[in-house]
Formats: C-alpha cells, structure tokens, sequence
C-alpha cells in the first residue's frame, strides 16, 4: 500500500472562531495601517513645513521602489519555485516510515497551502524589501554620481567606480544570492515534504524532476558566485592585508590572479551544474563544486598565504614600498591634506619683555575664558530664571564690536524644563507655556573682570550690550523640549521683567505645523502618545506643534547624507539668533584611502566626557567639509550652503535633491565671519596628517617619524587633548586670524614635534600649516608644561591650601602659542569655593616658555613675572580693573588670607620635621591653618553672588 492512502484527521476551525480571527486580523491590520499613515503624513506636514517636501518625496520614492522591487522579485521567485517544487511532487510514494510520516504534514498543510503560500510571500516580500529599503543611498548615488578625475593606479578606473558604482553592485549582487538561496532552501523543503527528495528511502533518492530542478538553482547560485570573484578584484581596492589600506604586494601578485582563476572555474562548475538538469548525473556537478572548493582554500587562501610568509614578510619593507606610495598619495587627497603648508619651527628661542610686548597680534588676544570650565558660571550670573540654561559645554565665535574684533564665549539662554519644580510640572506648562528661551549672552574671551567673572559683553533679559538682536526668542535649539504648541488660549511666558511681573507672548513665527483640525490633533496625539493633543481645550484653529527642534536634528533631517559635526553653534546674524551647523560628505570608496572608524578620530576628551556624543562609529577613507547649514532660533527655518562646490559627493547629492543646497553666493555677508572650521574636521585630518605628514614609504614603514595627538593633561577620565580656538596672528597669517589649533607630540613621548593650525577666516580659509618643530632640540609638549604648572611651588602650595579648604582649584585650558620664534603656554587658573551655588571663578593665570613658569593674578603679572616688567603690558585689559584675577578691597584680603594661610601651613610641617615632633606646635599651627582657610572661603563666597532664581 502506498503512503499516498493513509488518511489523517484534519484540525476544524469552527464558523464563529474563523470570523473571530479574521476580525482581529483586520482589526490589526488596520491599525497597523494607520499607524504608518500617521508616521509618513506628519513626516510629510513636517517636511513641508520647512520647506525640503522633495527630499521626502525623493527619499520615500527610492525607498518604495527599492522595498517593492527587492521585496516583490524576492518573494515572487521563492513563491515560483515552491509552486514548481509542488508541481513537481510525485504521484505516489514508496512506502516508508518517513513517508509514513510525511504524510501527516502533508494532509495537514494541503488545506492551508495557498493561505501559507501567500504568508510565507508577505513575509518574504516585508523581510527583504526592508533590508533593500534602507539602501537607498547606495541606489541613488548609483544613479547620480560623478567622476572625480581621479584615476586609481591598480585597476585604472574613476574613483567614482569604487565610491559609486561597486557598492552598488554588490548591494544588487546581495540581493540575487538572498533569492537563490531562499528559493533553494524552500524548494528543497518542499521537494523533501512531497516525496521528491528522500533521506531514508531505498533506492533512488532524488527524482529526475528535482534534480532538474534543484540543479539549474545550484548553478545559478555558483553563477552568481563567479560574478562575486570578478567583483572581490575590485574590492582589493580596499584590502586591509598589508601595512596600509590598499591592495598590497600579496594582493597584486598572489590574491588578484587568484580571484581570475577562481571566476573561470565557477563558471566551468556552474555549466556543469545546468548540464546536469538534463544529464541527469550529480557526478560532475558534485566534482566541480569540489574543484570549487578545493581551489578556492588552495589558490584563494593557501598560496596568497604562502607568499605573505616567505616571500613578502622578510623583504616586507622593500616589496609593500610601492603601495604604502600609493596609500599616502590617496590618504592625503581624500582627507585634504594634500596642501598643507609644513614650516620649520625652532620652539625654543630667547625673548625679552620688549618683544612679549611687541606682539600685538598675539599677546592681546590670548584666551583666558575656557568654554568648557565657564557653564556653572554663565549659568549662575547669567540664567536669570531657573526654566532657562546653557548647554554643557559654551562655545567660542568672534565679533567685531567698535572697529575692534575679538573672540567671545557665547551661549543661548534656552529653555530648561529641567529647572521647573514639581508643583510647575503639568501638561500645560510644559508644552503650552514653558516654550521657549529668551537672549544670547557673550563674553569676550581674552579677560575677565576684576572678580574673575566673565565681562559678559551681550546679558540679561531683555538683551544688552553692543550686539543688535531684533528678536531674541529660542524655540528652536539644543535643550527644547520634545514638542510645543503655540497658539493656543494659554499664554506662552516670555520673560520676567526686573520688577518680577511675568511678561507673555505670542508666537508669530511660521515654524512648525498647523493642528487647528481634528483630524491633526488625532494624528499627533497618535505620533506623540499624548492624548492631551487631541482633548486639550487650550487648543485653537491657530494652533501649531513645534517639534524636531534640536538644530542637528533639524538639518540632518532635510540633509539625511551629511555626517554633521556634534557641536552647532548659535551666531547673531542680521538681528537674529542661528544655529550653524558644519555638514561633512564621506565616502568608504576612495581606493588605497587609509579607512578609519570617524567616531574614534574625530574625538577628544571633552567629548567622551560629556553628553555632546561626537560623530558616528562609520567607517570612512574620505571626508569634505563641504556644506554649512543654519537654523534660525526663532522660526526654526533650515538653510544649507555649499561650502565645497569641487566635492564630487555633494555634486551627487545636488543632482539627486537638486535645489536643496543653495550657491556658495547665497550666504548671507553677516553670516560669513561667524563661519569656522568645524572641530571634528580639523580632528580628523590631525590625526592623518601625525602619521602621513611622513611621504617616504621606506620613513613610512618603520613608523619612527610618526607623531601623536597629546592626552589631555586637564582631564583625568582621559582622552585626547581637545583643539582650540583662538584669535591671533599665527606664522604665515598677514594679521590676526580665528585659528584652530593642536600640538602634536613624537609618538610614544611627551615632547613636542608640531604645531598644527587651520584658519578659520573667509581670507584664508582652509589653509592647514604645521610648524615642524627639531627632533635634536627638547620642546615641552601640554603634558611636560602641565607637570612643570603643578610642581611650581607658589601655585602648588596655593592649591593645596584650597583642596583643603573645601574650595577647588579647576584648571583652565592649556593653550600653546608660537611666539618670538617658541612657545609660549599660558593656562588660566579658576577657583571655585565650597557650597552648592558656587560657580568657577578665573583667579590665576599661569604661563610657560622654554623652563621658566611665570605667575600671576592676571595674565599682565604672568607675562611679567617670566619676562619682566612690561612684558605684559599688551595683554588684554591690563592696567585697568578688565584684567583677569581679583582685585580691590576683597582681593587685598584674600591676598593677606593666602599669605597666613601658607604661613601655618609651613608652620605645622616645621613641628611635625621635628625630632621627636612637636605635636602642641603642630596642633596651634592646624587651628591657624584652619581659620585661614575658613576666611579665604568666606571671602570667595562674598564675591560670588549668584542670581536669585524664581
């Protein structure tokens, strides 16, 4: 008897337990289906909003196309074959245990065959298509790119091959091997269900017609992998193998012929494999796939292998010279470091006091405010209300105020719902009054005032100072809240007047989206999961929802190609407070391109230590700083600009979003002096340029000319030392310019071996220029200077004496400065006293040049005391009460408390030296110690007057 009579009962659903399921399938369904509509619609409300509603058509169109094709090809073909598989099944089985049962999946499955059929589709089609969706970039820039003009040395093609064209194809080649091997698997299985392919019959274990079958699937699959090897030549473009990234020695010579054998044995074997559906014999297939295999660990891994070893590795240095040639060539054209200007640098030369002073395009300009140490201060003087902050970390920018140009520590004052109290935390409050920030607070960089404090420049509610603002309101910034409405019947607060009367507004702005429809609230209630928007009464017809407000958010949703540096920075420009924002192109396509991880060189130890995040973990091998982007803080409108017309990524992108990004010619002429070089840039090419600024690949290989990016001796979570912006005339600049800069360190050692700076101005922008500094002379790197700062006797003592009277000494940022043909350090000191609404205080400043330590209450005395009387007599604000330190009548008594304070310190060391020691004198001495110390915290605290908060 055959398998094919045995009859088994079949599960029942009942009428009414059928509609049930089908409802709750349709319910589902539905639901699902509104859920999506809600999140493409109010993508679309959004986009239009701000104007970019083609770069959401754009991308949804690529991402539909790529989704339905991929998807329905792929579920289409898996569907095919299980149908031909189905098709093909036999009429009748051998009689076996197995078929036996099989035959209970058989029954079972033949009722539900097309229900499982179109399931297994959808599932099929929703699986791939979205892993196709989100290579939409990959199609697009397929489809748009442009020649770079370069032309790679081993395969003679444009670079836009490999940053353009290969991903692509293996992204289409990805996709062909998901469907042959999804079709194989599922015909197989349904060729093993049906009695086509048997494991444990007798006899014949594969009918004619699978093997057919399955043989012609076969043959694609190994089809397909020939076109792989013909593709994998290309991808040695980026071959990790040797010293460098690029095709190496073994890779020219052993790997790329390998690859050539190995398509033309694939292509032998996948013939075999189709001459099999007809043959009818797996003996020549199954010894093909066996060469395949076999020549693929022999030629493809063995011998390349064998020649790395005994050929390549002892002659390595002379054989890999060519091609580290070839990486340092591509490396510093694809990171921009083709035309830096490297200059000898003595960095340790005499100066008078004649010649610190002659510096003027220095020396007054020196920065003093640390942005990184100054947030608790403008938070403290400056927040004015406790629903108001800063961000963690302030920022640095120059404005020119009096015919005068100097670099400034500026910040927004947004709005901090963090501040509010428990009794203030309601829906309303939250998302209908406490909506915005109020005023932009600057403070020039070079000095303080006598107390320390910044000499804030532009303060207060409403704003004051010498910087025109004509609407000083923030929704749009880095600490908004997740989502506003404006225009509704609750008043928005605006500010509080000096008298205390809160002041209200009304938002006249056009960011954001109109929900005066129900319908609208409905979706956005839906969207946010606050059902508040759809029952608030406080709602009206003029009402519109404020979200996506942070500025990188904001750009990277109209840019979704750019990789955006993490810290915008807000600017006053035409009366109004922007975002700018510095949009970087990157590609992992330029050949023989050193490939690095841009989150972990386009990072320092402020990063890592704070909440600002820092770049992507992505690996790229090129990277333009060609777009600047700015968000305006009050309507939240989002403006892109080319920066670099010559970056052939951006040209891609410009063809497929094209009216996006706006002609260089349209920057606004007030914007353009606020525009800088971005700091993970400028991050990126230092750490390139301490190894490839060696071009000999002989010097290149041994890697004994390699520099380093110093560790941050002021942090001690660790990390590297963070660039600085500073304004000043550095060699090769005609005047005074906004420079970043950085030393770099001799690997492996603390000393100095450059000094690596970028303008920032629109005259010379983009220059890189590197002071090269000898390798037989000792130049003291931050960490050697840092050391030398702490062991210095008056400040070490001074110091000690604050750690143990509960205040804290927090030391500044370490600038470096080439002047009078050295290098001149200069660190600001700030003390913060004990208490919870103290605030850092600039009180100290101390100086280093060649080994001498200068030390003071103000740069001026710094300057002096290492040069001489008049050294610093050009600093800013010197002879007058703007210098940095304390002054007057507190200042003379902190002074006179220091002094009695190290008096009793040395005292109680003195007793305790003794022999036996003298503890009575030891103890007389602690009790002076610790009168003194308690007077310098009182008379820190009396000048620390922090704001009242409401």
């Amino acid at each position: 008897m055959s398998a094919a009579t045995v009859q088994f009962p079949r599960p029942q659903l009942s009428r009414r337990a059928r509609i049930i399921l089908l409802s709750l399938l349709g319910v589902a369904v539905l639901v699902g289906l509104f859920v999506v509509f809600t999140g493409l619609f109010t993508d679309w409300l959004w986009f239009r909003s701000v104007g970019y509603t083609s770069v959401f058509a754009t991308r949804l169109r690529a991402e539909l196309l790529l989704f339905l094709v991929v998807g329905i090809v792929t579920a289409a073909a898996v569907a095919a074959n299980i149908v031909i598989a189905y098709r093909l099944r036999p009429r009748m089985y051998p009689d076996s245990p197995e078929q036996v049962q099989l035959d209970r999946y058989r029954q079972g499955l033949h009722p539900f065959r097309y229900v499982l059929l179109g399931l297994a589709s959808v599932i099929i089609l929703v699986a791939t298509g979205s892993g196709a969706s989100a290579r939409w970039q990959t199609w697009l820039l397929w489809r748009h790119g442009v020649h770079f003009g370069v032309i790679d040395p081993q395969f003679h093609r444009d670079v836009s091959y490999f940053a353009f064209t290969y991903p692509f194809q293996r992204f289409v080649l990805g996709s062909l091997f998901t469907i042959v091997v999804l079709s194989i698997l599922a015909a197989a299985a349904m060729h093993y269900i049906y009695g086509s392919l048997r494991l444990q019959t007798r006899g014949e274990k594969v009918s004619a017609a699978a093997r057919a079958h399955l043989s012609v699937l076969l043959g694609m699959f190994v089809a397909l992998k020939a076109i792989a090897y013909y593709l994998d030549r290309y991808g040695l473009a980026f071959s990790g193998r040797g010293v460098v990234t690029g095709p190496s020695y073994t890779d020219v010579n052993a790997v790329l012929p390998a690859k050539t054998i190995l398509l033309v044995i694939a292509i032998i074997c996948a013939l075999l494999f189709f001459a099999n559906a007809l043959v009818r014999n797996w003996t020549l297939p199954a010894v093909g796939f066996g060469l395949m295999v076999l020549s693929a660990v022999v030629i493809g891994g063995l011998y390349p292998l064998i020649v790395q070893q005994f050929s390549v590795r002892p002659n390595e240095s002379v054989k890999e010279q060519p091609y580290i040639a070839r990486n340092i060539t591509a490396t510093r054209a694809a990171y921009g470091l083709t035309n830096v200007a490297e200059t000898p640098y003595l960095g340790v030369a005499p100066a008078s006091a004649a010649s610190i002073a002659a510096s003027t395009g220095i020396v007054p300009n020196i920065r003093l405010l640390d942005p990184n140490v100054l947030q608790p201060t403008f938070e403290q003087l400056q927040q004015i209300r406790a629903y108001y902050g800063f961000p963690a970390t302030l920022d640095i920018d120059r404005y020119t105020i009096g015919g005068s140009t100097s670099a400034y520590v500026v910040a927004a004052r947004e709005v901090d719902q963090s501040g509010l109290q428990p009794d203030q935390r309601n829906w309303i409050n939250e998302h209908l009054v406490y909506t915005h920030g109020f005023g932009f607070v600057a403070a020039p960089a070079d000095h303080a005032n006598a107390d320390g404090a910044p000499a804030f420049s532009e303060r207060d509610i409403p704003p004051s100072g010498p910087i025109p603002i004509s609407q000083p309101r923030i929704y749009f910034g880095e600490l908004s809240p997740k989502y506003s409405i404006t225009g509704t019947k609750q008043q928005e607060l605006d500010y509080s007047s000096s008298g205390g009367a809160n002041q209200y507004d009304v938002y006249r702005g056009n960011g954001g989206v109109q929900i005066g429809s129900w319908f609208r609230r409905l979706l956005y209630a839906v969207r946010f999961g606050d059902r508040n928007i759809l029952l608030s009464s406080s709602l009206t017809s003029q009402s519109r929802i404020l979200y996506i407000r942070d500025p990188l958010q904001r750009v990277q949703e109209v840019a979704p190609y750019l990789q955006l540096d993490s810290d915008p920075y807000p600017a006053v420009v035409d009366g109004r407070i922007v975002w700018i924002v510095d949009g970087y192109t990157t590609s992992d396509g330029y050949p023989y391109s050193q490939r690095e991880t841009l989150g972990s060189i386009a990072s320092d130890s402020q990063s890592a230590s704070t909440d600002q995040g820092g770049p992507p973990q992505d690996q790229v091998n090129y990277i333009r700083n060609s777009v600047k982007a700015t968000v305006d803080a009050y309507d939240g409108t989002v403006r892109l600009y080319t920066w670099d017309p010559t970056d052939p990524v951006l040209k891609a992108w410009m063809h497929v979003f094209p009216g996006t990004v706006l002609p260089k010619s349209a920057i606004p002429p007030d914007l353009v002096p606020h525009l800088r070089y971005p700091t993970e840039m400028f991050e990126v090419q230092r750490d390139l340029f301490a190894q490839y600024h060696v071009t000999s690949p002989k010097d290149f290989y041994t890697k004994q000319d390699f520099w380093g990016v110093p560790a941050d001796p002021q942090n001690p979570q660790g990390g590297t030392q963070p660039p600085a912006y500073i304004l000043g005339q550095l060699p090769g600049d005609a005047g005074p310019e906004f420079n970043i800069m950085s030393p770099l360190v001799f690997r492996g050692r603390a000393n100095l071996a450059a000094y690596f700076y970028v303008s920032g101005d629109p005259a010379d922008y983009g220059q890189l220029r590197a002071l090269e500094l000898p390798q037989t002379t000792q130049v003291n790197g931050p960490q050697q200077v840092d050391a030398a700062f702490q062991a210095f006797p008056q400040f070490s003592t001074q110091k000690t004496l604050l750690d143990q009277g509960g205040s804290s000494v927090i030391m500044g940022n370490l600038i470096a400065l080439p002047i009078s043909n050295g290098l001149l350090y200069v660190d600001p000191v700030y003390v913060q006293s004990a208490g919870g609404s103290s605030y850092p205080l600039l009180q100290k400043v101390l100086v280093n040049y060649g080994s001498n330590i200068g030390y003071g209450n103000t740069l001026a005395d710094a300057l002096d005391s290492l040069f001489g009387a008049g050294a610093g007599s050009g600093a800013a604000g010197s002879g007058s009460t703007g210098g940095a330190g304390v002054t007057g009548a507190v200042s003379a008594q902190l002074v006179q408390a220091f002094q009695q304070a190290e008096q009793a310190y040395q005292a109680a060391q003195a007793a305790l030296a003794k022999v036996p020691p003298d503890f009575a004198g030891y103890g007389t001495a602690e009790q002076q110690l610790g009168a003194a110390l308690a007077r310098i915290n009182a008379l820190l605290k009396q000048e620390q007057k922090p704001t009242t908060k409401k």
